[in-house]
């Protein structure tokens, strides 16, 4: 199958999950309304650039923000010098409204909105709201959570907030902090009662997987009102935690674990990152699938892989999408297998080698 129909196939499947999860709630089916005819139009503005030469992914990663008020163990953000706790050189709300107007015109449907932490810029979050034809989950660890963000969220249900916990409570507060489980309940609690579609990202390692892939955890998350949950594989940016990530083995079962919840929870969106990359051709990451794009305007293969040779600030999606950087990454990653976590990560030297070791 081709990697534009299969996309697309996954994400009809997304919109019709999503009418499962928003069955009988009018403001959700409203938004589904709205939405569904414009996935459609960014599907065939992607077709259009295709048939011009330039493929368009259908999702992107942007970290609107270096700053982070958490310091979560084996955080690769942190270890990668992309988040801190003071900001300094992120992009401004009208640099980031550049940016999603030309991703909005290409035919991007998805922007992952993540940081740090992104609720420290209500700014951008505004901005973003602005465009409705695209969906923007917002991946946050839920401190910052208060009435207004509420109101914004209710008004706006093209933002996602997709709580990152790592499994109960005593993992989560191991890694995150104490009492960073119990904050993100909370405030899950308050879209709950409003009838607001969010979601749950766990970090999955060799320690957890079996424990979170369980019916009796996804349960749980449901009773709490979650209809979407992001399984994101552990890449070991920080020394000494090699044996946390999963082998080959590992991520065959997640594959399937995966594949048998989305059957037994129809109306629960299921992602698993990167995934199974075989049914993709390979690697995902480089402008196949999404790309990322840092705080300070940097275009990077994938948040894993911190290396960039052009600044969005001066520079365009499209001239990163053409560009002779990401063309030769996905050549790379075309031809290695998928080992646990991020496959570009595991040719880091090259990769390095390529930018010239650096990120505008």
């Amino acid at each position: 199958m081709k990697l534009n129909e299969y996309m697309n196939q996954g994400i009809s499947l997304l919109v019709k999950t999503v009418g499962r999860y928003y069955l009988n709630n009018p403001k959700g089916i409203a938004f589904l309304a709205r939405l569904a005819p414009e996935i459609k139009k960014s599907a065939k503005r992607r077709q259009r650039q295709e048939a011009g030469g330039l493929h368009v992914p259908p999702f992107l990663i942007a970290s609107i923000t270096s700053r982070c008020n958490l310091h979560c163990a084996g955080c690769y953000a942190r270890a990668a010098g992309a988040c801190t706790d003071g900001g300094a050189g992120d992009m401004t709300a009208a640099e980031w409204k550049k940016i999603l107007s030309e991703a909005s015109g290409l035919g991007v449907s998805f922007v992952l909105l993540a940081g740090g932490e992104p609720l420290v810029r209500k700014d951008v979050l505004e901005t973003a709201v602005s465009f409705p034809n695209m969906v923007f989950p917002v991946f946050t660890n839920g401190t910052m959570m208060d009435g207004e963000y509420l109101e914004l969220f209710d008004r706006n249900r093209n933002l996602i907030p997709v709580f990152s916990i790592e499994g109960d409570e005593g993992a989560t507060d191991a890694r995150r902090g104490a009492g960073s489980y119990r904050t993100a309940v909370d405030a899950m609690a308050h879209f709950r009662k409003r009838k607001i579609l969010f979601g749950a990202s766990i970090t999955v390692t060799k320690a957890n997987m079996a424990g979170v892939t369980q019916d009796a955890f996804i349960d749980g998350l449901r009773e709490k009102g979650c209809g979407l949950v992001f399984f994101v594989e552990y890449v070991p940016v920080e020394p000494g935690t090699e044996h946390l990530v999963l082998d080959g083995c590992d991520i065959k079962k997640l594959q399937e674990a995966v594949d048998g919840l989305r059957d037994r929870f129809p109306d629960t969106i299921m992602v698993s990152f990167p995934g199974d990359e075989e049914a993709t051709g390979g690697c995902l990451a480089s402008g196949r699938g999404f790309f990322h794009i840092n705080s300070n305007g940097g275009a990077e293969p994938c948040p894993f892989s911190p290396h960039s040779q052009m600044n969005l600030r001066e520079g365009t999606i499209e001239e990163a999408l053409r560009s002779g950087f990401f063309l030769r990454l996905r050549e790379i990653a075309a031809g290695a297998g998928h080992h646990g976590g991020c496959t570009l990560f595991e040719h880091k030297k090259e990769v390095e080698a390529l930018s010239g070791g650096g990120a505008p």
